[in-house]
């Protein structure tokens, strides 16, 4: 039975889709720090090292059959600049087993240089479970699937203490998807109601939707798709209904 077990404490899960287990992370967001430079005037030193070493220690826990990418590797819209570029190149290197990208809208033209697989942008099914980031509508294989897993949202809460103060945490969704919105796209006749699981941004310095006070969903199913979802932090705490957090 295919399931997705987030890793404990880390922005990343495991999937086992049925055929074989993958480790799944989403808006990896390689080489931010410059974007944000150029973007924002904000210096941020590299953590390129320390975004490998987790990863890396997650594969040799978990000892997945793949690595997925849900979505937006790079940071820069454009071409990649030379930090995101290498910081990929880089992480690739000591990977191996077959890397998936499905691809974001940050990726670019990602499948010219970049040693993986890549999807397009609706998305790939591989066994029971359908991946597609979230920026457009998903393939309707994907969403035949018994699960479907997004990114692009970077969804987060806002929580606030009883004197006031308040932190943001990132989060994952979790529900049943509502057919509704998908209604006059091209959908199996056989829809049996997957849950629809939005990952968490594996970068925590890319921002977020935060889910809890009345934001914008960034993807064109969402929140319609998912009004019963509920919301986990990741320390596998759950919080409720995400609306009512």
């Amino acid at each position: 039975m295919a399931s997705v077990e987030p890793v404990p404490d880390r922005p990343a899960a495991v999937v086992d889709t049925g055929t074989e287990h993958a480790l799944v992370v989403a808006d990896f967001h390689a080489g931010i720090e410059a974007g944000l430079r150029v973007e924002s005037g904000v210096h941020v030193a590299s953590r390129a090292e320390e975004r490998r070493e987790v990863v890396h220690a997650m594969l040799d826990s978990v000892d997945p059959d793949r690595f997925v990418v849900l979505g937006d590797f790079m940071h820069s819209i454009g071409g990649p600049g030379g930090a995101e570029r290498g910081e990929i190149e880089v992480l690739l290197e000591a990977i191996d087993v077959p890397t998936t990208v499905v691809k974001g809208n940050h990726d670019g033209d990602i499948e010219s240089w970049v040693d993986a697989a890549v999807t397009d942008g609706t998305g790939v099914r591989l066994g029971d479970v359908g991946f597609t980031h979230g920026h457009t509508w998903p393939a309707p294989e994907v969403l035949a699937a018994d699960i479907v897993c997004v990114g692009h949202e970077h969804p987060c809460v806002r929580l606030t203490d009883e004197v006031g103060g308040s932190r943001i945490e990132r989060v994952w969704l979790r529900g049943p998807l509502d057919r509704e919105p998908f209604s006059e796209r091209d959908l199996d006749h056989d829809w049996s109601g997957p849950e629809l699981v939005v990952f968490p941004a594996f970068n925590d310095l890319c921002g977020g939707t935060w889910v809890n006070v009345n934001e914008n969903f960034l993807a064109p199913f969402l929140p319609e798709a998912l009004p019963s979802a509920q919301a986990y932090l990741l320390d596998g705490t759950r919080l409720g209904g995400y609306g009512r957090v």
